[in-house]
């Protein structure tokens, strides 16, 4: 192995924390990372480094390049694939309820992408997943990693002005248009939190003690599915429904739905339902609407939230040419460790 190649496959080690992080929000899927990162490797060691000055920069813009290649690729063949990736029956009226497991491609591991989705935010996956891969790039390289757009400009081919409207557009959809009653979202955002890790948790009184004793659950045909929509009244009749989709909430997180706090499933970042949430003012909840409908899912105005806050406030950062990241978060750690100092963020031709 020349001198060369062994100082890019110590970086390339080095540094796969950080590339499959970018790939993963890139694509929304490990397994699709994993795959991007095998591909990345293979044509930077073809290339080569002659000339590369800063090589963490170099191998995040070879990286980036073949996630929007799969990204430009996928559409065509979604709605055929899709329905395999679910296997698991349906099950259950509360958090998760519908289709549940993901099956991915042969290899894949469901309790790890639980994992990572719930680490990087189910509701701003189901929103990049809306993208167009351009936009993702400059929101995902940008928002995310602080890469500024001048470096992003050459990866699509387009002015640093228009990269800079591209993430704009992106970050427009991230945070959704509704009105947000800040006041009551504080108490939502903690109820259905409460909720969720519950339903996660399998703490059967816990939900219970969420629930007002009349609560009414109603959840359209295509929830579980049924031929009709179904009614649930009770605290304890509501909660055993959640309870029964308690493995589906690992793939279940909070979102903005029409400006209130709810839950969204979303699993490999493609939204299958949602639950919007009524909080009385003691804090319990007194009705739950399990939507499936894929026309419903549609006309909703859909967000995410900022998983630092305690608020209802959206990811995102303001719209200038800099980041909006928490110096201690994970994305700013791994940014570091990549050495990514914005520089020489071509691919040699």
């Amino acid at each position: 192995m020349s001198g060369d190649g062994g100082l890019l496959t110590e970086r390339f080690e080095r540094d796969r924390g950080h590339l499959r992080a970018v790939a993963y929000r890139m694509l929304g899927s490990l397994a699709e990372a994993d795959d991007a990162l095998q591909e990345a490797w293979l044509r930077a060691n073809s290339a080569g480094i002659a000339g590369v000055e800063n090589l963490g920069g170099w191998l995040t813009t070879v990286v980036s390049r073949v996630c929007l290649n799969m990204l430009r690729s996928r559409d065509r063949r979604r709605e055929d694939s899709l329905d395999d990736r679910f296997s698991e029956p349906g099950a259950g009226t509360g958090a998760g309820a519908g289709s549940g497991a993901v099956a991915g491609r042969p290899g894949g591991d469901p309790e790890a992408e639980a994992l990572m989705a719930d680490s990087v935010g189910v509701a701003l996956l189901v929103v990049l997943d809306t993208l167009a891969p351009a936009e993702r790039l400059a929101f995902v390289l940008h928002d995310m990693f602080a890469v500024p757009f001048e470096d992003i400009a050459p990866m699509l081919d387009r002015t640093p002005a228009a990269v800079r409207q591209l993430a704009s557009r992106a970050r427009r959809r991230v945070k959704g248009g509704a009105v947000v009653a800040e006041a009551d979202a504080v108490r939502q955002r903690r109820v259905v939190e409460a909720f969720l890790a519950a339903t996660r948790g399998g703490d059967f009184e816990a939900l219970v003690a969420l629930l007002h004793p009349d609560v009414v659950l109603h959840a359209d045909r295509l929830v579980v599915p049924t031929p009709e929509p179904i009614l649930v009244a009770g605290g304890r009749a509501v909660a055993q429904g959640a309870m029964a989709a308690m493995g589906r909430a690992r793939f279940t997180g909070l979102a903005l739905l029409d400006g209130r706090v709810g839950l969204a499933m979303a699993p490999l970042g493609r939204l299958r339902l949602v639950l919007t949430f009524e909080v009385a003012d003691d804090g319990l909840i007194t009705g739950i609407e399990v939507v499936a409908e894929p026309e419903r899912l549609a006309a909703l105005d859909f967000g995410a939230l900022d998983r630092g806050a305690p608020g209802v406030g959206a990811v995102g950062a303001p719209d200038r040419d800099g980041p909006d990241l928490d110096p201690s978060g994970p994305d700013r750690a791994e940014l570091d460790r990549s050495g990514l100092d914005r520089s020489e963020l071509r691919p040699p031709e």
